[in-house]
């Protein structure tokens, strides 16, 4: 009976969330265009950072490259579209593979090292990505950028919204039916103890280039849908600027969590808007209120959103107080109870 419970409550709350993602653009104040499309950019970092987490969470390696290889999804998914008139629906799948490809081939050179080697190399290759993108410019057009064909001719944010919000599910619950597969209790015990999970049969190498290739794979479909929404694509996309705000929502929302950073995505967006808008005098105001976060959450509470709601799930309820006997009769028997 409580494993038919464990399992009804998880697809309860999943119902209520899908709900309530659906019902987001008609719910006041966020029917105005403006917060819908703050809808969407939330939706769209919501993604990146349930597949980032996937990485960070998981088998404990930050990729300090990941706006590269979601840089590099919207580059081939906008280039495809632009030189062979093709649909965005069909090229952005263009952009899943280069994505999936560049992280598998990337994973294979540098999840041999250990500690924080994996994640320099991988800052230095979006480095190196984001360079050839600025002086490749007969192909990219350098710092000018491309103007990416968008998926739908409309003003509108709101099908765009649906379109992220869809991207976002349907990114959470693949990454989490691999994470509960035998294949995600292999990651799990890699980022936990990479010597014991060796010692227990686990082969470290393998299982993190998988979970690396999986990500980038997301990374880069993702990346694609950011080319044909904003329209403009250029080599910031790459900046190392964009990897550090998908960490941030990753690192609040709960890393190893995956719905932690998709429901943190959402105040994210929501309060740096607000605060770029409110506090334009002071720019970059919004990092350095975040930055100091996210140290405070690092050290004093490193579960995050999803550790805060897990904590207050298992908080104990009190026990009901037993009922005083009122009678001799009732007191004998509860006496007699306590000697037996």
């Amino acid at each position: 009976m409580g494993a038919v419970i464990g399992l009804i409550r998880p697809r309860r709350w999943m119902l209520t969330a899908l709900a309530l993602l659906a019902a987001l653009p008609w719910i006041p104040p966020f029917e105005s265009e403006g917060l819908r499309r703050w809808l969407a950019g939330a939706a769209l970092l919501g993604g990146f950072a349930v597949a980032f987490d996937f990485t960070a969470g998981y088998i404990n390696v930050v990729n300090f490259g990941f706006a590269a290889f979601s840089g590099v999804g919207a580059y081939a998914s906008s280039l495809l579209a632009i030189r062979l008139g093709a649909s965005p629906f069909v090229t952005e799948f263009a952009g899943l593979l280069a994505g999936g490809v560049l992280g598998f081939f990337t994973g294979l050179l540098t999840l041999r090292f250990r500690g924080i080697y994996a994640a320099v190399v991988a800052w230095f290759l979006g480095l190196v990505l984001m360079g050839l993108t600025r002086n490749l410019t007969p192909l990219t057009r350098g710092s000018l950028g491309l103007i990416s064909p968008t998926f739908l001719s409309t003003n509108s944010n709101m099908p765009y919204y649906y379109l992220a919000a869809a991207m976002l599910v349907i990114t959470y619950l693949v990454l989490r039916r691999i994470v509960l597969s035998p294949a995600g209790l292999a990651f799990r015990a890699i980022g936990q103890n990479m010597e014991a999970a060796r010692a227990s049969g686990v082969n470290p190498t393998g299982y993190r280039v998988l979970n690396f290739a999986v990500s980038c794979t997301f990374a880069g479909w993702l990346g694609a849908f950011y080319a044909h929404y904003y329209g403009v694509l250029t080599p910031q996309v790459m900046d190392t600027s964009h990897t550090v705000e998908v960490l941030i929502v990753a690192y609040l929302g709960g890393r190893g969590s995956l719905w932690g950073p998709a429901v943190m995505a959402f105040p994210y967006v929501f309060l740096t808007q607000w605060m770029r808008s409110s506090f334009s005098r002071f720019p970059g105001l919004d990092l350095v209120i975040y930055g100091i976060a996210l140290i405070a959450v690092t050290i004093f509470y490193p579960g995050g959103l999803a550790g805060l709601v897990g904590t207050l799930r298992r908080v104990p309820r009190a026990a009901p107080t037993a009922p005083q006997a009122s009678s001799p009769e009732a007191r004998g028997v509860a006496a007699q109870r306590m000697r037996t």
